[in-house]
């Protein structure tokens, strides 16, 4: 077993601790101790799971089906994939996210009728098109792998916990701290 296997074995472990609730500076803490990635490093589909931290948006995205991101290439980035209740995966737009409303407000979202709505009518809101873009960016003192979306204030900025888990932090303009968020590749 190599080192890089150790640790990863090692941060598995300790994520899956922090999975359970933890407060935002003891996550951060576990961010800052990871290793940064590269753009090529992100390429693929991945799974995504919110890290609860007690930030408002904790919840919501799962709430409403989400399935993860994948990324083609640097220029080629589907940020926010949803899964219909039959199981089929899509590509939402995100310009039709109305940030600055779910930052304010993000109780409106957590009424059942709402993600019913979206339920049934996500679909609407599908895109064929990118939707952002991969960049190595500074975040938190570390250079590392960065989804900038296209249309929304906000960067996903990821670090690794092993080669095939990544932990994110969604960077929102107007939010003192980042919502935290997992992805684990599923192809």
């Amino acid at each position: 077993m190599t080192d890089n296997d150790v640790n990863a074995a090692i941060h598995e472990a300790q994520l899956e601790e922090l999975a359970t609730g933890a407060g935002i500076s003891r996550v951060l803490s576990f961010y800052d101790a990871l290793s940064p990635v590269t753009v090529d490093d992100m390429i693929g589909e991945w799974r995504g799971s919110g890290l609860h931290t007690g930030h408002p948006f904790d919840g919501l995205l799962e709430r409403f089906g989400w399935y993860g991101k994948r990324f083609r290439g640097s220029e080629d980035v589907d940020p926010l994939l949803f899964s219909s209740s039959k199981g089929d995966v899509f590509t939402l737009n995100p310009t039709m996210m109305p940030i600055n409303l779910i930052q304010k407000h993000p109780s409106l979202l957590r009424h059942d009728a709402v993600s019913a709505f979206f339920k049934l009518g996500g679909k609407l809101l599908i895109t064929k098109k990118p939707q952002a873009r991969l960049r190595m960016t500074e975040y938190r003192g570390v250079v590392t792998a960065t989804m900038i979306y296209d249309c929304l204030p906000i960067n996903d900025v990821f670090r690794s916990v092993s080669n095939d888990v990544r932990v994110g932090a969604m960077d929102i303009r107007g939010s003192r701290d980042p919502f935290m968020f997992v992805l684990r590749r599923s192809g």
